[in-house]
């Protein structure tokens, strides 16, 4: 099935882009804030939450940052106008951080003040390793004066258990996910089963810690053991929540919001969307794999 989806992968970046908006319109909202308006209430209609990302990131200078610091403050205006189940998720380099981490920390201080007014909540996304260190610092250091706001940590990355045991100590709120980006065997695990049981690992000693989770995955083995250890460590449904990319495994998604476990849908917009939805099928075979199987119901 790898070779399935990497040929995939090869044959859709060459495709026009139009071909390429075809494949990836179910993935991403649209270009424009109303469209995430549109998904964020079906989704909401359905008893779904929704975390909104402008896309772009890795911004060239500090007139960038900024016009994305204000985008990503009209969302938060959206979420209160609409009365949207949502909150808002920003990539660190979107804001500056590779340009400047005071610049960098201003704006997302800036963001986070602004949600904590209207009563909502900024997750702060982790990117490639170049970056991790500082997310982190970033991170702490608006956690001295502030709440409403999380981070993500990778379960693939060797590095994420001494994370976590540190991060716990701030009662950190977190997005757990497998992670995506294609990182050196040196320093990220390879091997699928490892990075299943170390997920899993990361998500005990979240829990025992009392530590709210994103339980972020697209994986049914990792489910049913988020299920289990849910009854096992008889956590409370308000220390939880279950997070999925936009259009991706569906019927699972689905299945969680029926067993009366709360989901949030990661619902990204902006006219960025082709650099993010090449770099996905690049970094995420899988995704790509699903793609073709929904296009021609191989199901």
């Amino acid at each position: 099935m790898s070779l399935f989806n990497n040929l995939i992968v090869s044959t859709v970046q060459l495709m026009p882009k139009p071909v390429v908006g075809f494949f990836s319109k179910r993935y991403i909202a649209g270009e424009s804030i109303d469209d995430a308006i549109r998904v964020t209430r079906e989704l909401n209609k359905q008893g779904i939450y929704a975390t909104i990302d402008v896309l772009g990131e890795s911004v060239k200078n500090k007139e960038e940052a900024i016009d994305s610091k204000n985008k990503a403050l009209e969302v938060l205006n959206t979420i209160i106008k609409f009365n949207l189940k949502a909150n808002l998720s920003i990539k660190p380099t979107q804001m500056g951080l590779a340009i400047d981490e005071d610049f960098a920390y201003d704006q997302v201080r800036t963001l986070v003040q602004n949600a904590r007014e209207i009563n909502s909540f900024v997750r702060i996304d982790m990117e490639d390793s170049p970056y991790t260190d500082a997310t982190f610092r970033l991170f702490r250091k608006l956690k001295q004066d502030y709440d409403n706001l999380g981070v993500v940590v990778q379960a693939y990355m060797k590095r994420t258990y001494d994370d976590v045991v540190v991060l716990n100590k701030l009662g950190t709120n977190y997005r757990l996910c497998k992670g995506i980006y294609i990182e050196p065997p040196a320093i990220a695990y390879k091997d699928k089963e490892t990075i299943r049981k170390n997920y899993i690992r990361d998500l005990e000693i979240m829990f025992k810690n009392g530590n709210y989770v994103g339980i972020a995955t697209h994986d049914e083995y990792l489910v049913k053991e988020a299920y289990r250890l849910i009854k096992v460590l008889n956590i409370s449904k308000d220390k939880f929540e279950f997070q999925m990319l936009l259009g991706v495994r569906e019927d699972l998604r689905n299945k969680i919001n029926e067993d009366g476990y709360k989901i949030r849908v990661y619902v990204p917009f902006g006219k960025d969307w082709y650099a993010y939805s090449t770099r996905r099928l690049k970094e995420n075979p899988q995704v790509a794999g699903h793609i073709f199987r929904d296009l021609f119901f191989f199901r």
